[in-house]
Parts: C-alpha cells; structure tokens; sequence
C-alpha cells in the first residue's frame, strides 16, 4: 500500500510540474497586481461618497469631485476594474491548468493588459470631466466602451481557442461558466454601444434595466462560479461535491437570468407581463443560487476546519454566505408587494453590495490569495495580518449589509405613510454614519490583504 501511495504522489507531482509549466507566471502577476491597484482605489472612492451623504460639501463644489461626478467613477470601477481585472488575470491561471496546454496566442494578453488598464484609466479621466452615457453602470465613455468590448471580444477569441486545444478531453464546469461569461458579455456590450441614445422611451428604461442585470448576473455572476468552482476545490483539498449539480446551475442561469432584469421597474408603464416574467424568472433563480450554495457545503465536507487555518478558504466561504443572503435580498425585492417599502432606497443598495463586493470581490480576493504565492514563488508575508483583512473585510461588508437594508425598510415604510421625503432623510441620516465607517473597515481590510501579499513577494525578491 505505502508503494501505491509513493506512486499516486509521484504521478500528482509530475501533474502539478507539467500544470505549472503551461502558465506566464509574469503576464498572470502584471494581471493581478493591476487588480490589486483597482481593488485599492475604486472601493475608496465608496468611502468619500458615503461621506458625502452627510457632509454634502466635503470635497468642496469642483465639478470633478461632486457626487453625481465620483459615484459612476465608483460603480464602473468596481465591475470592470477591481472585480474584472483580477478575475482576467486569474483566467490566465485557471484556463491553461484546466486545458494542459499554454494560452493560445499569449503575446495578446500582454498587450491587452497595457490596454485594458490604460482604457480605465482614461474612462476616469472623462467621466470625471463630465463624459457620462446616462446608464447606470454604463457611463463610460463610448470610446472606452469600444475598447473594453475588443479586449473582452479578444480573450472570448483567446480562451476559446485554448479551451479547443487542449489535452484534457471532459470540460470542467469552470470552463463552461467561463465561456459563457465571455461570450454573454460580448454580446451585451454591443447593447451598451448602442442602447442609450437608439432606443427611444419606456423601452430605453427596459433595456437598460436588461443590461445592467446582464452585466451582473450573466459576466459577474459566472465569472465568480469560475472562480469558486476552481479555487475552492483546489484550497480545501477536496473534490466538488456534484458536476451533475454544477450543469443544472449551469442551465438554469443561462435559462432564466435572461429575463429578471425589468424586477426593479415594478408599477412602470412597462407592459405588465413583461414585469410578471421578471418576477417568476427571480423566484426561479434560487435553482443556480441552491446548486452553487449545495455543492460549496458539500466539497467542504470534512474540511470545515480550513476556515481557521486557510486564507482563501475563508474568503471563499464568507463570500458563499453573503450569496445566500444578498439572493435572498434580490429574490424578495422582485416580488411586488415587498418592493413598495424597497424600491427607491437604500435597501437595493444593500443587495448590490452584498453581491457584488461581498459575494464576487471577495471570490476574486480569494482566488488572487490562493495564485499570487504560487506564482510569486514567496509565501504570504503575514498570515495574521491577512487574517485581520479577512475580518475586517467581513465585518463591514455585513454591517453594511444590515445597516442598509434597516434604513431602507424604514425609508420605505415612512413614504408608504406618507411622511414627507426630507423627514426620511433626516431619520436614515444616522445610518449613514455607520454605513461610512463600514466602508472605512472594508477598505482597511483591503489593503492589509494587498500588503501581505506584496510585501512577501517583495521580501522575496530582495532576499
């Protein structure tokens, strides 16, 4: 039995080794130090906004740094530049590893990292100056836009090509989520590019409102069970729990999400059995929502004692609990009679954070924990100080989360009864407060997390 055993580790070094041989350690580290750098700066800029809720003049009237100015800055920063950069730089990883074959044509990615970063950057620049597009989540620049839909067109082009290449025949279901997240997105940013100023009315109001939840439910979305279904699995040291499980979320994502993104216009002049539609196609995705939830307490079976010792772990798990809870939010938000107190508050606010940062970030966060030591070739730095990130992540991303949906109901139910919009205001104001310092421990926990990380590979380097 122990020669058995000898030869099993000896075939799964020689695995590790060939894996190890097909990635760009330095194309994959200039992803994620780039994602690193976003993950600082846009979730910053969260904290000045809340400030500006109850100090209005903070920052004084300079047109670039007022609120209507700083929050697109913010919400498209954090899809496309703290959550995709990180999440295309860890593609690198996961795509050649799952295939057994180098990326094809590696030399695009190192000029589509130039370009993608420098196109940000300059998307700030213009809506800072006022360029703005009027969708939510859609502000940029066309421009940028354009550009950010070549980059996605050519990694679609890239990461199909390798995944037709490669010498692993069976898909893992990575690998779907991934191609579809590609695939998806190419086809919504072509709405971006032409949405907002062809589509007249009402139906600009209903296609926005499609694309935003395409951005989120069909990019963010598949791109976070990329991550979760690779790095979990790969961090606990046990195989997922069911692919049966993975395909029926698979399919039941691509079939209904599709259909939920009218949820929030509810009492609209938008035909009343499209708003029905969204509704039952948001009852039904807690069929994707279970299957990811059911196969992350399956593969952690027997493995619950990582969450003290594994820092990716903790992230990953963290981030499956504020899942259930923000689809939870989501689902219940959709439904007429509960979207009267929530509609128009902060309460939505509450679910788009949970979701996005504190589902989606904080995946991609775990997956850049689990890669950069690995590709670094320098272990963390600090696992006590990355741990003090973790918990302050944790806890301001939750009391965000309550905080938010508390002054939401109240809001809600104080214009239900008709009191006066400034009396509202005035009541929730306190919660803006917390709110703030929640996003102060947020950012802190960030960037302890970037500091360990760099900081161990810098002490490599200088050793």
């Amino acid at each position: 039995m122990a020669g058995t055993g000898g030869v099993q580790e000896a075939r799964v070094a020689e695995a590790q080794r060939l894996n190890d041989d097909v990635i760009d350690r330095a194309l994959i580290r200039r992803w994620l130090a780039w994602g690193f750098f976003w993950l600082l700066f846009f979730p910053t800029l969260g904290v000045v906004l809340s400030t500006k809720f109850t100090y209005p003049e903070f920052l004084g009237d300079q047109a670039w740094l007022t609120f209507g100015r700083l929050r697109p800055i913010h919400v498209n920063g954090v899809i496309w530049g703290a959550f995709s950069t990180l999440f295309i730089g860890l593609c690198h990883y996961i795509v050649p590893r799952l295939c057994g074959v180098r990326l094809w044509n590696e030399r695009w990615s190192h000029g589509l990292l130039w370009v993608w970063n420098l196109n940000l950057a300059v998307a700030v620049i213009l809506l800072a100056a006022g360029f703005n597009r009027g969708w939510e989540a859609g502000e940029f620049a066309l421009v940028n836009v354009i550009v950010i839909f070549l980059a996605v067109l050519a990694l679609t082009v890239q990461f199909l090509v390798t995944i037709k290449n490669r010498r692993e025949a069976p898909l893992y279901v990575s690998l779907w989520y991934l191609i579809a997240a590609f695939i998806w997105t190419d086809v919504n940013l072509v709405l971006l590019i032409l949405g907002p100023y062809n589509i007249p009315g009402i139906n600009n109001a209903a296609w926005h409102g499609l694309f935003i939840h395409y951005v989120v439910g069909l990019w963010i979305t598949p791109a976070g069970y990329v991550l979760i279904y690779y790095f979990l699995p790969a961090s606990v040291r046990n195989p997922i729990y069911s692919h049966k499980l993975s395909l029926i979320g698979f399919w039941s994502l691509a079939f209904f999400y599709p259909f939920v993104g009218i949820h929030h216009y509810l009492y609209s002049p938008i035909a009343d059995w499209a708003e029905t539609i969204a509704i039952v196609s948001s009852m039904m995705l807690i069929i994707p929502v279970w299957t990811v939830l059911q196969n992350f307490f399956g593969t952690m079976l027997g493995q619950w004692q990582e969450f003290g010792r594994n820092l990716p772990a903790k992230f990953l798990i963290i981030g499956s609990i504020m899942y259930l809870l923000g689809c939870l939010q989501g689902s219940l938000e959709a439904l007429r009679a509960l979207q009267q107190p929530t509609h128009f508050t902060d309460f939505v606010i509450s679910h788009s954070h949970l979701t996005v940062f504190g589902t989606f970030v904080i995946w991609a966060i775990a997956g850049a924990v689990y890669v950069w030591p690995r590709i670094t070739g320098s272990p963390i730095w600090s696992f006590k100080l990355g741990n003090w990130g973790f918990w302050l992540i944790t806890l301001g991303i939750s009391a965000m989360g309550l905080v938010l949906s508390a002054q939401g109901l109240q809001q809600g139910f104080m214009l239900m009864a008709q009191s006066e919009f400034l009396e509202t205001v005035t009541a929730i104001r306190p919660y803006w407060w917390v709110r703030t310092f929640t996003g102060i421990s947020m950012d802190l926990g960030i960037s302890f997390v970037v500091y360990t990380l760099m900081k161990g590979s810098l002490a490599q380097r200088s050793a």
